[in-house]
């Protein structure tokens, strides 16, 4: 044991459940269902992209493509500036009372999809991942010195936002069920015993079920002819997103995806850390 804890390549320490990286565009799936939940858009609402997210003189980058962009090509395409004007208006909008408000009610959203704390495996030295509350920035900013375009960078899964591997992973599987996850689990059955209840009971999420399949048609349609088309695998019907999450040294890698679309048996999340652009080594991973 001593050997193995003094290993540099770290053979005891378990990314799928440890590792806290950012999501990344993947995190984009849970913001597109969040803003339609709150009827900050509908799945006609159009942003405009100019290569990015233009606000007054501040630029948050973004790939070419065609604008403006709905829902559903915005998942297709990955666009950055549709994700952040969501947020955007999400978080400044009146109707919540304050930004402070608003970024609590946006996060009551990630931790229903069980972002924050520890989805409960049954496996020893999982990680939380971490959601920030407007306390956070309450405290790095100040209270009323900060909204929605202070911290864009969480609108697609960067900033502040960190899951695991296992989160990613969870959040492809409740959008595969449309709605709900049950507690992730390693064992599948005892002999001669009962498995405990709360790996076997839905989590309902606070989007409805009709929202989740206007995202996992973004999914497919990424797969047909957008960002995972190099993960297209004949004869099934593969729903897929990619994420590129940006790092002190290398971009690390992502994808998550599920299959088949409409009776969904297997969802995978990659996380390849320097692996860059999740169509790189994610997608072929997965």
């Amino acid at each position: 044991y001593a050997k193995l804890a003094a290993d540099p390549r770290k053979p005891l320490y378990n990314r799928a459940i440890m590792g806290q990286y950012p999501p990344g565009s993947t995190f984009k799936t849970s913001q597109g269902l969040t803003f339609l939940q709150e009827g900050v858009v509908t799945p006609t609402t159009s942003y405009p992209c100019y290569r990015g997210f233009l606000l007054g003189r501040f630029r948050l980058g973004c790939h070419g493509h065609a604008s403006p962009v709905q829902l559903r090509f915005a998942i297709q395409t990955s666009c950055n500036a549709y994700f952040c004007w969501g947020f955007y208006h999400m978080i400044n909008k009146r109707r919540y009372g304050s930004v402070y408000a608003a970024f609590t009610k946006w996060k009551d959203y990630m931790v229903s999809m069980g972002f924050g704390y520890k989805l409960g495996i049954d496996l020893p030295g999982e990680k939380r991942g971490f959601i920030p509350n407007s306390d956070y920035y309450d405290k790095w900013y100040g209270h009323n010195h900060w909204n929605g375009q202070t911290i864009i960078s969480d609108a697609i899964g960067q900033g502040e936002v960190l899951l695991t591997p296992l989160q990613i992973a969870n959040l492809c599987a409740t959008i595969a069920n449309r709605g709900y996850y049950y507690t992730p689990h390693v064992v599948r059955k005892i002999e001669g015993h009962d498995i405990d209840t709360s790996f076997t009971r839905r989590h309902y999420t606070m989007v409805d079920k009709k929202y989740y399949d206007l995202v996992a048609e973004g999914m497919r349609a990424a797969v047909l002819g957008g960002t995972c088309r190099g993960g297209a695998i004949p004869g099934i019907d593969l729903c897929g997103k990619t994420g590129t999450a940006q790092n002190h040294g290398r971009d690390h890698s992502i994808f998550m995806g599920f299959a088949p679309m409409s009776n969904p048996k297997i969802a995978v999340s990659v996380y390849v850390e320097n692996g860059e652009f999740g169509a790189t080594f994610g997608v072929p991973i997965g």
